[in-house]
């Protein structure tokens, strides 16, 4: 079973910087897909990116394309997210998740079946 921590959440101001880190127990999830979504308080978890290992396929939600990029370390079997030009509507917990590879790269959470702790992010006007 692969475990997720993430790390790198914090407060930033708009148009900021932040890089979330989520690091894997085990190195079998270099099969696996990885996602990373978000949830605001009140509204439902939401797609932001997804990356694949064998293929480095990627897929943005369309709300960060641009600003959000996704990546992976293999040596130290970590997925990034880097953040860039934060906006306000930005802040959420982010969930770092994983499933494994197969067909296309899913957007929905229900599609995940590894979820990480979740790590606060704040965006201030």
């Amino acid at each position: 079973q692969v475990q997720l921590v993430e790390s790198g959440g914090g407060l930033v101001q708009a148009g900021g910087s932040l890089r979330l880190s989520c690091a894997a127990s085990a190195r079998t999830f270099r099969n696996f897909d990885m996602g990373w979504f978000r949830q605001a308080p009140g509204k439902e978890r939401e797609f932001v990116a997804a990356f694949r290992w064998s293929g480095v396929f990627t897929h943005y939600a369309d709300s960060v394309k641009g600003r959000f990029t996704i990546s992976g370390d293999n040596a130290k079997d970590t997925v990034y997210l880097q953040m860039n030009s934060l906006k306000p509507e930005d802040t959420a917990i982010y969930y770092c998740t994983a499933r494994p590879s197969v067909g296309v790269l899913f957007t929905t959470p229900g599609q995940y079946n590894t979820w990480g702790q979740g790590t606060q992010v704040t965006v201030s006007s």
